[in-house]
């Protein structure tokens, strides 16, 4: 039941500073501009969700909630931090609200999972909302509510005041999709972590790439009509799109085959 939607519709720590533009390279207003903060299983899949939301503008993995200034991934994993894996989201309030991020949560991951009741003991996954304010928190927990009547099984999702410092994941945990593709990433001059959080190509792209057959070829089409890409760069989406659909027929010759 639960899956990554492949299609949706439509403050800042020192950490993690704003570039105010989008893929047409038009500066959002700062006042347009608002984070938040989601926890929920892996941040690979969260972060790639988020990446295909219309007016999400950046997003980044990271460690949350605990008290090491700097955790690495495995202190994380070993549960010796208190930390749990997130994902920060920067949007564009013009083209997207709070409450929808918060409805499509639910979608990224199995809110019900027992799993999360163990945060801090077994794990350190867990499934929550951090809010930045009181109308968040009617937002977020309103949500809730409403995706509860949906269901017949306990969500275990908390709803956590946030404002705590978001600690950027490693390198490798940025773009995780997208950096399979290293050759794009090369042409795109996305190297170090900086580049990864701040570019609205790469969170678009990782997005995409996430997902696989017609889906993602439908996606990755729009993303090229819509975003001006080195003509290399181009070339090497072509190969992909290229890729997706041959698999896709592959898959769909041994469906039918005797």
């Amino acid at each position: 039941m639960y899956h990554l939607l492949p299609q949706s519709k439509p403050q800042v720590h020192d950490n993690f500073s704003l570039s105010e533009t989008t893929s047409t390279g038009s500066i959002i207003p700062p006042e347009f501009l608002h984070e938040a903060v989601f926890s929920g299983d892996r941040f690979w899949e969260i972060e790639a969700a988020y990446g295909r939301v219309d007016g999400v503008v950046k997003t980044a993995t990271g460690y949350y909630g605990g008290t090491l200034k700097k955790p690495t991934h495995r202190e994380v994993c070993e549960g010796r931090t208190g930390h749990t894996e997130a994902v920060k989201v920067v949007f564009d309030t013009r083209k997207v609200s709070f409450r929808y991020l918060c409805d499509f949560f639910w979608e990224t991951h199995d809110p019900t999972n027992k799993l999360y009741l163990n945060f801090g003991i077994k794990t350190h996954y867990r499934s929550a909302i951090f809010y930045a304010d009181e109308d968040q928190r009617k937002q977020a927990q309103e949500s809730k509510v409403r995706q509860q009547m949906k269901l017949n099984k306990r969500i275990v999702t908390k709803i956590i005041p946030g404002g705590l410092d978001f600690c950027l994941a490693e390198n490798q945990h940025q773009k995780y999709y997208l950096q399979k593709k290293y050759r794009l990433c090369e042409i795109l001059t996305l190297r170090s972590t900086e580049q990864f959080v701040e570019s609205n190509t790469a969170c678009k792209l990782n997005g995409i790439l996430a997902m696989d057959g017609k889906t993602a070829t439908d996606w990755l089409e729009r993303l090229l009509r819509s975003h001006n890409l080195p003509k290399q760069a181009k070339l090497i989406c072509e190969g992909i799109i290229e890729e997706f659909s041959r698999n896709d027929g592959e898959e769909a010759a041994t469906a039918n085959a005797p």
